[in-house]
């Protein structure tokens, strides 16, 4: 099993909501540039795994058929299903469940999908085998990664606030075993049988009005600070709130882009 935090349901129960306000401004980009991959038939069926508050399944939803979304955030999953119902989409079917575990039948989708999801999987193998499996047979999966904190500034600066916060938490050092690692990305994708296997490298940048801005998208939405946040008592929480929000004023630039990188690795079932 793994030791990552983030593994776990906890932190994302904690974020939901602001992890569904602020975290499209991230998730968006990445998720079109998914789609795109895919080129999706407006009859087509497509699964999005670890779905979080749905900002592909709700991307998705005006070019297909049927989307089914799945998390083990129960939180994140009636955040989705309420913002689904409010856009009008009754395409879309949001259910809380284990991606390494999928309750649908084999062959059904014809695309699936994980944003920052399956990367966090104790068991990464069975979370492709179960995107694999209900796959039908020429059907695409898409699945993305963040790329090494190094390659994305908007990372460090904020990971550079929790650590001046708290210097038991440390800027993540390279995982050359995990997803970041394209070469392990891509020999994953093939050992659950995807073929014609490619990783792509894809960036984006953010601007914030002020460093006040950055600091409530932060607060708002990242499950590290969330966990930080129930881990100490109010006031130990209201001094460290006060150093990072120092270490914004002091580092950021109202207005200055901050790029963040990730892969997104492009696979295919065999056609049978």
């Amino acid at each position: 099993m793994s030791a990552n935090p983030l593994a776990v349901a906890e932190p994302w129960n904690l974020v939901a909501d602001g992890y569904a306000e602020f975290a499209p401004a991230i998730m968006r980009p990445f998720s079109a540039r998914a789609l795109e991959f895919a080129s999706l038939s407006p009859q087509a069926r497509i699964v999005d795994v670890a779905a979080g508050p749905g900002t592909l399944s709700l991307l998705a939803a005006g070019y297909v058929a049927e989307v089914e979304a799945i998390d083990f955030s129960e939180p994140m999953i009636a955040r989705l299903a309420n913002d689904a119902a409010a856009a009008g989409w009754t395409n879309v079917r949001a259910r809380v469940g284990d991606g390494q575990d999928l309750p649908y039948e084999s062959d059904w989708f014809d695309a699936g999908f994980s944003m920052f999801g399956l990367m966090f999987f104790p068991e990464r193998a069975r979370g492709f085998a179960e995107l694999f499996r209900v796959l039908r047979p020429g059907g695409t999966a898409v699945v993305s990664s963040w790329a090494p904190i190094a390659d994305s500034p908007l990372m460090r600066m904020m990971f550079g606030a929790l650590t001046a916060a708290d210097p038991n938490i440390q800027e993540p050092q390279p995982n050359f075993l995990s997803l970041e690692n394209p070469e392990v990305f891509e020999s994953e994708m093939r050992g659950a049988g995807f073929e014609a296997v490619s990783i792509q490298r894809h960036s984006i940048a953010l601007t914030f009005d002020s460093p006040e801005q950055m600091w409530e998208a932060m607060v708002r939405s990242s499950a590290p600070l969330e966990l930080m946040r129930h881990s100490v008592s109010a006031e130990v929480w209201a001094r460290r709130a006060a150093v990072m929000k120092a270490f914004l004023a002091e580092k950021y630039r109202p207005n200055y882009p901050l790029s963040t990188t990730a892969y997104l690795g492009i696979g295919h079932k065999p056609p049978g």
